[in-house]
């Protein structure tokens, strides 16, 4: 039986006393396993065919079995990605380097025979990012790993160390051989230097949740550091052209990080926070997944190199936003499934709305608060998330999605969770003001979580909004009901009015395949990389003016068959293009081949705009400032 995993503090022993192990050749006195750290040797010097060796050292077994473990899934990613697929060559050694008998049960689990015997494991791990274009489901690249011989190791250590059944929350230590000139940046504690292996990097951590809440990355150091009152931040990047460092970033990301804990206040659960950026050259072997991955005390970014500076900034300042204020939810408000999350047979909570929707929502909301945009600005990443959101079931009751979110229809849906996750907390704290005359809003009812809850108490995933409406008014209860556990979408135009702002359809410029950062195309990974028209989404001008459809597999433009090679070099060459251009698609349209002619225009998008209401009241202006100002 795999147990429950403390994540925050729990602690128990199961005494058995410490052992001396006699014969097979050994004489040393050994500690029983449970009372001993585990010992985990990552050898970034010798790769051999893109692979790292690793071996796991755990004190003396009193049981005939024991079954280790790979994590099948980790907090944060909401999906199955099963991290053992890439785990190669396991063997369990005794204590005279003979080879125990090991039945693998299932890709993330293996049973050794023989356990009183078992001196350690040893086996080759081989990285995700090399494996996102052939697999249909790949594994976030943020909560991946990257294995590039002496230029960057990205060590997401559940990919890299296990552990053993009933023996989480024992101290683990991680010895790293590394090449000169590859420095660690991570927020995992270092341990005593051995000076006799230099080349090797101690780090000690309390518990198994430590080992995997802080990845550790290796590459040459391009690092800042940097105060923000009395959080100390480190932020690192890994550009493998050299196109931008850490200090190029620091200064717009320490003003960012500033205005971030102004909105905050006196929420504070950290006292250093490590941001790890790497930026993929978007070669077939690297990272594609863009996005980031939240820790207590970290993150990892992952962006394409080849972005404009002012692009990859706002990209980045928004992610880290998001980020991290999870270190308010779920890091510190959370539920029993998420203190006790067990890695291999998760259960989910019902209460993304919060996890990923509040933290989406001050992610936007602090910075129009903070003055770092405009009130138009904020305005329009509302109304491109009432937009996106409308390309997911609108009626799916959310805490029941959360719930199941590992299954479908349910998992198709997650990404939904960013939009109207973070709409659903927009109409919450406009409720809120307006029940309260402006004083509480989603922020405050937070910090009042906060005060109850924390790292160590869980809330009862079931008891949760009954307490949220306990604390606040009846009206918030019926909103939970109708428009978060039950099935009624939320009808914006009735918010947008209490705050005095209303919608208008205008025409404005758009690119010819990308929307800003938003693709009207995609690839089918499963389907030999195909590229089609994205189904779900307005479509500008131009694909409407050719007659293309939602679901059309772009085969040729004029004449030249598509790939992902020369794909990259259609969009950068219609940066250029003249509007009276004649261009020629064909395109794969269910069973028939399709031929759409046409010239390219200047592309334009018909969007809805949010806009303040002529003739507002003085109430209804005064709502929209407590709302946006705080």
């Amino acid at each position: 039986m795999i147990n429950k995993i403390g994540l925050f503090g729990k602690s128990w022993i199961l005494g058995v006393a410490i052992l001396v192990l006699q014969g097979c050749g050994s004489t040393k006195t050994l500690v029983s396993a449970d009372k001993a750290s585990v010992i985990a040797k990552i050898d970034l010097i010798n790769v051999v065919d893109d692979k790292v060796n690793v071996v796991l050292d755990p004190a003396v077994f009193v049981s005939d079995t024991v079954s280790f473990f790979i994590p099948k899934t980790v907090p944060g990613t909401y999906s199955d990605d099963n991290y053992g697929k890439y785990i190669e060559q396991f063997k369990a050694l005794d204590y005279k380097g003979g080879e125990l008998k090991v039945e693998k049960l299932d890709d993330n689990t293996w049973r050794i025979i023989n356990a009183k015997d078992l001196d350690k494991i040893d086996y080759w791990v081989n990285d995700t990012y090399d494996t996102e274009v052939e697999v249909s489901e790949p594994v976030f690249s943020p909560s991946g790993t990257n294995i590039l011989k002496g230029k960057n190791f990205m060590l997401n250590l559940h990919g890299f160390v296990g552990y053993f059944d009933d023996l989480e929350e024992i101290p683990y230590s991680l010895e790293i051989s590394a090449p000169d000139g590859l420095e660690p940046v991570t927020s995992l504690v270092k341990g005593v230097q051995d000076v006799n292996r230099p080349e090797t990097d101690i780090f000690v951590a309390n518990r198994y949740f430590e080992v995997i809440d802080n990845p550790i990355m290796y590459s040459n150091p391009s690092t800042e550091t940097f105060q923000v009152n009395d959080i100390a931040v480190t932020l690192s990047v890994y550009s493998p052209n050299g196109h931008y460092t850490a200090a190029s970033l620091k200064a717009g990301m320490e003003k960012m990080m500033r205005g971030q804990k102004a909105f905050l206040g006196d929420i504070n659960s950290t006292k250093h926070y490590t941001i790890i950026l790497y930026l993929s050259n978007m070669d077939d072997n690297d990272a594609k997944g863009f996005g980031a991955l939240e820790h207590h005390t970290s993150t990892v970014v992952v962006m394409p190199e080849q972005i404009s500076k002012e692009r990859l900034e706002e990209a980045i300042f928004d992610t880290v936003a998001h980020e991290f204020f999870h270190i308010v939810t779920p890091l510190t408000v959370h539920s029993n499934e998420i203190q006790y999350f067990d890695f291999n047979d998760p259960k989910m909570s019902m209460h993304l709305w919060m996890y990923e929707g509040t933290t989406e929502y001050f992610a936007n909301l602090f910075q129009i608060q903070q003055g770092l945009i405009s009130d138009e600005d904020f305005y329009e990443r509302l109304m491109e998330k009432v937009e996106r959101s409308k390309t997911y079931d609108d009626s799916m009751s959310f805490t029941l999605m959360s719930k199941n979110i590992l299954e479908e229809p349910y998992k198709a849906n997650y990404a939904n969770v960013y939009e109207k996750g973070a709409l659903i907390n927009m109409a919450l704290d406009i409720n809120l003001r307006e029940l309260s005359g402006g004083e509480k809003g989603v922020l405050w009812l937070m910090k009042e979580l906060s005060k109850k809850y924390g790292n160590t108490k869980p809330f009862e995933d079931g008891k949760l909004i009954d307490e949220i409406v306990a604390m606040t008014y009846p009206e918030i209860g019926e909103f939970f009901k109708t428009h978060v556990a039950g099935e009624t979408p939320i009808d914006y135009a009735v918010y947008w009015n209490k705050v005095g702002l209303q919608t208008t359809e205008q025409e404005q410029s758009t690119g010819y395949f990308f929307d800003g950062e938003v693709p009207y195309i995609d690839v089918d990974p499963s389907n030999d990389n195909a590229i089609f028209v994205r189904e779900g989404i307005q479509l500008n001008s131009f694909f409407k003016g050719l007659g293309a459809k939602g679901g059309d597999i772009i085969k040729s433009v004029d004449g030249k068959m598509t790939n992902l090679v020369n794909i990259r070099l259609l969009i950068g060459q219609s940066m250029n293009w003249d509007p009276d251009k004649e261009i020629v698609l064909v395109v794969q349209r269910g069973d028939d081949e399709v031929t759409l002619t046409g010239k390219v225009g200047e592309p334009t998008l018909d969007v809805v705009k949010l806009v303040p209401m002529e003739g507002a009241s003085e109430q209804q202006i005064k709502l929209r400032e407590a709302w946006l100002r705080g």
